[in-house]
């Protein structure tokens, strides 16, 4: 598929030919995937964060963020919670927090490895390739990265340095050293930045094929008032029939083309899909295009103070009943839970 094909995607507001695009995204995650829906227990193990990110609610500059970082004691009792509840991955998600040094993790991992059948996914910002390569061999699975944009400018608007020393590594980089180190990547964009155009959303999509990415995640552009880009105090300026609507229906649209280009990967339902709209979004995600979603199992004492944007579904809700509210709406558009792991399959 061609850019050209995938802006016209994206721009189509023809509820026929969105039909269209429903249905074959639909059918080639059948016949790529199958029905089964895997879960993925997700434990946010801190919000400290080393990066001033112009959209995230937990930016290290934010003074809103009641910050906390769990123990080992307490990341070892979601692991086994998500063993409990039959997922077949616990994916471990922080801000790019140093306060965890390469050893503890490694250690984390090595625990949740030897005490459990869980596939291990880690999402933990831009660490180094040491750091990488050690929980790789400890024997985490998985990495998730998203780039969020492949636009250059409106990347660094986004992700400011805070002081001319500041290192930034080059995500697209670490994307390829997370290949290279043996891992399944993961990596995806937000939708609806303020500055996306079509045209830039639509090299987003090709760029996933081009990472060959095992694991895909979209989601909305969730505006938080305390943060620089939801203030509006920063933002790339193109012309308003440019910038592409962080909405429900684009979002969609995002997964069943993601699901084209790239027809093996896992694509999730996100919360944040949800959180626009709680009654059906992840069902509408998984009926077009996505076959996992990832319930939550932090302990709601600190998943509360998780906030990378506002209003987010299911803040209060314990690891139980995300659970089994995830079984019921699964079963209610006639798909079915996964079993084992759900890696990609090759």
């Amino acid at each position: 598929m061609i850019n050209t094909e995938i802006e016209k995607w994206l721009r189509t507001t023809d509820s026929d030919k969105l039909e269209e695009l429903w249905k074959l995204a639909d059918t080639v995650r059948l016949d790529n995937v199958g029905d089964e829906v895997h879960l993925r227990g997700l434990l946010e193990i801190s919000n400290y964060c080393c990066r001033a990110c112009a959209y995230c609610g937990i930016n290290c500059q934010s003074d809103e963020v009641t910050r906390y970082r769990m123990n080992e004691a307490e990341i070892m009792e979601g692991a086994n919670k998500a063993a409990a509840l039959n997922y077949g991955t616990v994916v471990m998600q922080s801000g790019e927090d140093y306060g965890f040094s390469t050893e503890f993790i490694s250690n984390i991992v090595r625990r949740i490895k030897q005490e459990t059948p869980l596939a291990v996914t880690l999402s933990f910002g831009e660490r180094s390739y040491g750091d990488l390569k050690a929980w790789k061999e400890a024997g985490a699975d998985r990495y998730l990265l998203r780039f969020e944009t492949s636009n250059p400018e409106l990347y660094n608007l986004i992700h400011p340095k805070l002081n001319k020393d500041d290192s930034r590594r080059d995500r697209i980089a670490i994307l390829k050293e997370l290949k290279e180190i043996g891992y399944e990547v993961g990596s995806g964009v937000m939708i609806g930045i303020p500055g996306q155009s079509y045209t830039s959303l639509a090299e987003d999509i090709k760029l996933f094929a081009k990472l060959d990415l095992d694991m895909i995640g979209v989601g909305p552009y969730i505006p938080d008032p305390n943060t620089p880009l939801g203030a509006g105090s920063v933002r790339l300026e193109i012309a308003s029939d440019e910038q592409v609507p962080n909405s429900e229906i684009m979002t969609y649209k995002v997964i069943a083309l993601a699901r084209l280009m790239c027809p093996q990967a896992n694509i999730p339902s996100t919360t944040a899909l949800a959180t626009l709209n709680k009654a059906r979004g992840r069902e509408l995600g998984l009926m077009r295009g996505a076959n996992v979603v990832m319930p939550n199992i932090t302990q709601p004492k600190y998943r509360i103070h998780y906030t990378l944007y506002p209003n987010k579904a299911c803040l209060t809700d314990t690891a139980e009943a995300c659970h089994q509210c995830m079984q019921l709406r699964i079963e209610s558009i006639r798909r079915k839970v996964g079993q084992g792991q759900g890696g990609r399959k090759k």
